[in-house]
């Protein structure tokens, strides 16, 4: 198992849907969205290769790797470390995600 370390963004990515969700759906679906997330990423720390690479292979960024929450449209977006993994983002499907991850490591 590789804990996952979710970058600053990240966590404001998470808050920021939780949010969202609070503001749409009250805080039952809040509720719904925080225990989703944190078991995808429960699910990842226990196999990192889970993930897809489709998306870091189409946008040239090597070992980006992705999962979808169940139940809502988003994807954490994470590389897999030696020690642990390196949890970058949480996108919603809807965003674009090929400019937002484009821009974040073509600047990096």
């Amino acid at each position: 198992m590789k804990p996952a370390v979710l970058r600053p963004q990240a966590l404001r990515d998470q808050q920021g849907e939780v949010r969202y969700y609070r503001k749409e759906g009250g805080a039952r679906v809040a509720v719904r969205v925080v225990k989703a997330t944190n078991a995808a990423l429960d699910q990842i720390e226990l196999d990192p290769g889970i993930g897809s690479p489709v998306l870091g292979k189409r946008l040239g960024i090597p070992g980006l790797r992705t999962w979808q929450v169940a139940k809502f449209p988003l994807l954490w977006c994470y590389f897999e470390r030696a020690d642990h993994l390196d949890v970058v983002r949480l996108l919603g499907e809807r965003q674009d995600i090929a400019t937002i991850l484009g821009v974040e490591f073509t600047a990096s």
